[in-house]
């Protein structure tokens, strides 16, 4: 292979994978991340065409001044959404969404009033990126602004997908995240948002199947965090099957931001493994599990070493024998998550059933970090590692007391992280 690392440094990286090449490969077909010595950011190259992604990455990363070549491997949402056209009726807000209820959820009501009472109502004055499937953030020929997101503030964004300054949602799972974090209240439309005041970046790093490589991803966290974000949610997962080896460009993202004083939260993972999936799992990510309206891990939930929180993702309970008043795994499933996004078109909103997963609990988490910042009970710049204690601290504990495997420091509280001391 001679003089491939200057031939490939050469070539433009402006090809996407299709989605369909994407879904039935663990990375993008003929590309390679290749990480120069003194160089800030890794570079996408494209390989001759025929020649095996891996042994290309082996041989690159024995070349002089290659710090890494690794494949530009695929992430996925962390949602189960299949393809049913969901529900067609809604009642009122607080029949359907037990997640921001008390019993069960993360008792947004009381947060509110405790930020209408600092006066930054719904966390006003933060900003929390979405990288996703991007937003219904604007109305065009061919999107439409979520019905339920005017009022909302949005910063501006970025699409690492198509390379372009508009980050429209082209598959709805972006915009039920955001729609989590910041849809509007009290305006006699669909549901509420947990952070309604809240400024939302949305940056599309996944494709309209949902999938992403980790270049986008890493691209997307760095832009995020030099363009404000004071919080980033990463709904997504990278295979278990890819260790931190193979994503070190996302890793080296995550560090950035969060020397740049931004909180990273991150969805655990969706295949009921005792691991956590990444980029949740690396150092410096605020790791989310998912909970049922039991009060249960949810089944499909991982957990295991470096979980650190959960919140609700909604659906069946994992069978845990020490815990039978709350996990029922025989019985009937908990209900699912509701927000409001497009249903076939993205022109066309509902409440769509069928949203559960970690990708739901995420958000959950981002929404309340940004309430805590807002609040400022801890401090005016609370840093990454001082807003991730505090959520933590004031998580309501399930399971054994304290800290476990299943539940990290408990289920996420957005009355007690937003409360001041008395």
């Amino acid at each position: 292979m001679p003089r491939l690392l200057t031939i490939l440094l050469l070539v433009a990286a402006t090809l996407a994978a299709p989605a369909s090449a994407r879904a039935q490969a663990p990375y993008v077909p003929g590309e390679v991340v290749v990480k120069l010595e003194g160089r800030a950011e890794p570079t996408v190259v494209r390989l001759p065409e025929g020649k095996p992604v891996r042994e290309a990455a082996r041989e690159l990363e024995r070349r002089r001044r290659v710090e890494y070549a690794v494949p530009n491997h695929v992430a996925r949402v962390t949602g189960f959404i299949p393809d049913d056209p969901g529900r067609g009726g809604r009642g009122n807000w607080q029949r359907v969404q037990w997640n921001f209820l008390a019993a069960a959820g993360v008792n947004a009501p009381d947060a509110w009033a405790n930020l209408i009472a600092a006066g930054r109502p719904g966390g006003r004055g933060v900003t929390v990126a979405v990288l996703d499937t991007g937003v219904a953030y604007r109305t065009t020929r061919r999107f439409r602004r979520s019905p339920d997101f005017v009022g909302t503030r949005f910063a501006r964004g970025y699409d690492f997908v198509d390379r372009d300054r508009f980050p429209d949602d082209e598959n709805g799972h972006g915009t039920f995240v955001a729609g989590v974090i910041a849809e509007r209240v009290d305006n006699g439309r669909a549901l509420t948002g947990i952070a309604y005041g809240a400024t939302v970046m949305p940056v599309r790093v996944l494709d309209d199947q949902g999938l992403g490589d980790a270049a986008a991803i890493a691209r997307g966290i760095r832009f995020a965090a030099r363009s404000g974000a004071d919080v980033i949610n990463l709904s997504l997962e990278f295979d278990s099957s890819v260790p931190a080896s193979q994503i070190p460009e996302v890793l080296s993202a995550i560090r950035y931001a969060v020397r740049k004083g931004v909180l990273v939260v991150g969805a655990s993972g969706n295949e009921a493994l005792r691991a956590v999936a990444y980029p949740a799992r690396a150092s410096g990510v605020l790791s989310v599990g998912a909970t049922t309206e039991h009060l249960c891990q949810a089944e499909y939930s991982n957990d295991g070493r470096g979980l650190d929180i959960v919140a609700p993702g909604g659906g069946a309970d994992a069978a845990i024998a020490e815990d039978p008043v709350h996990c029922r795994p025989d019985g009937r499933p908990g209900r699912d998550i509701f927000q409001l996004t497009f249903q076939g078109s993205p022109r066309r909103f509902g409440l769509p059933g069928g949203y559960q997963g970690t990708s739901m609990a995420a958000p959950h988490v981002s929404a309340v970090a940004a309430l805590a910042i807002a609040s400022g009970v801890i401090g005016r710049k609370p840093t990454p590692r001082a807003i991730e204690t505090h959520l933590e601290a004031t998580a309501r504990d399930l399971g054994p007391p304290g800290y476990d495997q299943r539940y990290g420091a408990g289920l996420v509280d957005a009355a007690r992280a937003t409360a001041r001391p008395t």
